[in-house]
């Protein structure tokens, strides 16, 4: 008798299971009227780090701009893209608007923001959505390496078209078993007739499975230096897959990059990249940019907390109006 009731305690416990599984979704707005959608982002609560008393006008515009766009236009499209990890190509357009590609470039289009008014600029997109930061910060790579190291040929021809997103860059250094130690990078280039053939692997490059023209670090095999190169993303030998399953900045698209005897023609060499020293510079920079993507989430955390804060009642009141006595 035991091992039949057993049995049937199991078999009921299975029934249940299923039950349970195949239910629908959870519906949260429904389940928890009282929570608001990430999507319906809330304004800023303070000045919190005394910015506007730092910022000359333009940059205050630019702060203004970027905040209104980023709370109006962007956050409630980007929520039913996190879930399922797609990439906004609709925001693309709103982003374009803020001209806040290539950020410090001086001329081509570009906007030629000063690097306060840029790093200010990066933590306003950074407030609201984290994603679009970085997809922006990964396409700038490529235009500042563009705008730093490329010949006037190759800023007049690429450099107006990425500053309005019409194409899209990345920026490839780290390997599968290098990061941005550039100088230890296995991806050949090798001279020939007209060009140069790329041969190697690169992981982790962020924008690579959307790119249009894609910057790619590569040994010279003639001088053992270090050279950098626009490859287009139709190239033949050019595959790029794009890696799965990603838990943080799930919108912004990571990829495997692999170069099987791309042909890159001299033109598409940029000439001012010749050593480690060299891609160090441009990290060097965009360094100061990302180090304000964190300070831009905090606020955002900060805005919505408080939010939560006013808008969640406990025992009649709102949560804010509690204090723990310590």
């Amino acid at each position: 008798m035991p091992a039949q009731s057993s049995k049937y305690q199991d078999d009921q416990s299975k029934d249940e299971r299923t039950s349970y599984f195949n239910m629908p979704a959870l519906d949260v707005w429904v389940a928890f009227p009282q929570a608001t959608p990430a999507s319906i982002f809330t304004s800023a609560v303070s000045d919190y780090y005394h910015f506007d008393d730092l910022l000359t006008p333009e940059e205050q515009a630019m702060r203004i701009k970027a905040r209104e766009c980023m709370e109006k236009e962007v956050a409630p499209i980007m929520t039913k893209y996190r879930d399922r990890a797609e990439f906004p190509f609709e925001v693309v357009p709103k982003l374009a608007a803020l001209c806040v590609a290539g950020r410090t470039i001086k001329g081509y289009g570009c906007p030629g923001l000063s690097i306060t008014g840029s790093a200010v600029a990066t933590a306003e997109v950074s407030r609201v959505d984290a994603s679009c930061s970085a997809f922006i910060l990964f396409h700038s790579l490529a235009m500042n390496t563009i705008g730093t190291y490329g010949s006037s040929a190759q800023k007049e021809k690429y450099l107006p078209s990425l500053v309005k997103l019409k194409t899209v860059g990345c920026w490839a250094v780290a390997e599968p078993d290098y990061g941005s130690d550039a100088i230890s990078l296995k991806t050949t280039a090798t001279k020939v007739a007209g060009g140069w053939i790329l041969q190697g692997q690169k992981r982790w490059i962020g924008n690579s499975s959307l790119a249009d023209i894609l910057v790619v670090f590569a040994r010279n095999t003639s001088t053992n230096k270090i050279n950098a190169y626009l490859v287009m993303k139709d190239a033949p030998g050019l595959q790029v897959t794009r890696i799965e399953n990603k838990i943080g900045l799930r919108m912004v698209q990571i990829g495997d990059i692999l170069l099987k005897k791309v042909f890159v023609p001299d033109e598409d060499r940029l000439p001012g990249v010749n050593s480690f020293h060299d891609t160090t510079k441009v990290l060097a920079v965009s360094q100061v940019t990302v180090a304000w993507q964190p300070i831009g989430i905090s606020m955002g955390v900060y805005d919505m907390c408080h939010r939560y804060l006013n808008e969640r009642k406990q025992f009649g009141a709102p949560l804010a109006a509690f204090q723990i006595n310590q």
